[in-house]
């Protein structure tokens, strides 16, 4: 099977809670990761922090996010480990091959994610007429900026 995208690497993981202050006093305050920006979305039910592992190409997000509002879904909290970002070489090849071989995306096509990088969601559960998922994980694609791009290229 012939892919006419290449999955680079890992981009991002986001962990959820009721509040992110017990995700901030173990990532930031005990592990050492950098802060690195804030993102909230009422459309997707979310305060975030953005910290920072590693440097360079190679850098990793760990998303730490609350529910704005716990009554309302989607619940950024449940499961805990909300999502895992991958890097891809380009996003668009990528959704329409995915697509075309039966895997189910989640609504909001490819749009501009937290980070500023164009994303779309695997969707975690798959259906009669998409019968390929995630499984009960929530995978996002990240289109690679360049210079990610080139250097895991050069690492391989």
């Amino acid at each position: 099977m012939s892919r006419p995208f290449e999955i680079l690497g890992l981009q991002q993981i986001a962990v959820g809670a009721a509040s992110k202050e017990p995700l901030r006093k173990l990532w930031v305050d005990m592990l050492g990761l950098a802060p690195s920006g804030h993102f909230v979305s009422a459309k997707e039910n979310v305060d975030e922090d953005i910290v920072l592992l590693g440097s360079g190409p190679f850098q990793v997000e760990v998303d730490l996010m609350q529910p704005l509002d716990p009554a309302r879904s989607p619940r950024v909290d449940q499961p805990a480990l909300n999502h895992v970002g991958l890097w891809v070489d380009n996003l668009a090849l990528a959704v329409e091959w995915l697509t075309a071989q039966g895997v189910r995306f989640a609504p909001g096509g490819i749009r501009k994610g937290a980070a500023g990088h164009d994303i779309a969601f695997l969707h975690p559960k798959a259906n009669e007429e998409f019968p390929i998922a995630g499984a009960g994980v929530l995978v996002e694609l990240v289109q690679a900026p360049p210079a990610v791009i080139a250097a895991y290229r050069k690492g391989a």
